[in-house]
């Protein structure tokens, strides 16, 4: 009569970073139906329920059977490990929404003080708006952009987005 394999695992990297990129997803990865994972608690799979949730839900796809020594759980298929896997989908559910909540109050007061969100806006202005008329008269000619973006010190880029900017299309004149 023979042990089944004992593998010990311990992480060194913070709960803070998310478990897919831990050494625990390539543990859960290598896991297979049958086998059986020991905690000394649950909350060391990570910092939130969120996360030991998803944890779980990948382990009890797998069939893999969990076991929490400290609260003496077991989540290995019977009616009270689906309880208690109820339970927690509960619990995250409710700690999804308050998180939700709380970041769309903090939103709405950021925006009551006047912050503003989002990308800044760019300077109203360019370098090239001087030489409007010029460049106007260069492209009616047949230059190019490079040429043009060469003349002023900047980048063809530059050119073609301030000439979309400012919605300027010209015919060339021969």
């Amino acid at each position: 009569m023979g042990f089944p394999k004992v593998e010990f695992f311990e992480e060194k990297i913070s709960g803070k970073i998310p478990w897919k990129k831990r050494q625990i997803k390539d543990l859960i990865d290598n896991l297979q139906e049958g086998d059986k994972l020991i905690l000394p608690e649950m909350s060391r799979l990570g910092r939130s329920l969120l996360e030991i949730m998803e944890m779980l839900s990948v382990l009890k796809e797998k069939q893999v059977d969990v076991y929490d020594i400290k609260n003496n759980w077991q989540l290995n298929g019977s009616l009270q490990s689906e309880v208690m896997a109820f339970c927690f989908s509960i619990a995250a559910r409710i700690e999804r929404d308050l998180l939700i909540q709380r970041c769309s109050e903090g939103r709405k007061a950021a925006m009551a003080r006047g912050v503003v969100f989002g990308r800044p806006k760019g300077p109203g202005s360019s370098k090239l708006d001087k030489y409007k008329e010029e460049i106007i008269a260069l492209l009616k000619t047949g230059s190019r952009q490079t040429y043009i973006a060469k003349k002023y010190n900047c980048t063809p880029a530059t050119v073609s987005i301030w000439l979309k900017k400012r919605e300027i299309k010209v015919e060339q004149e021969y």
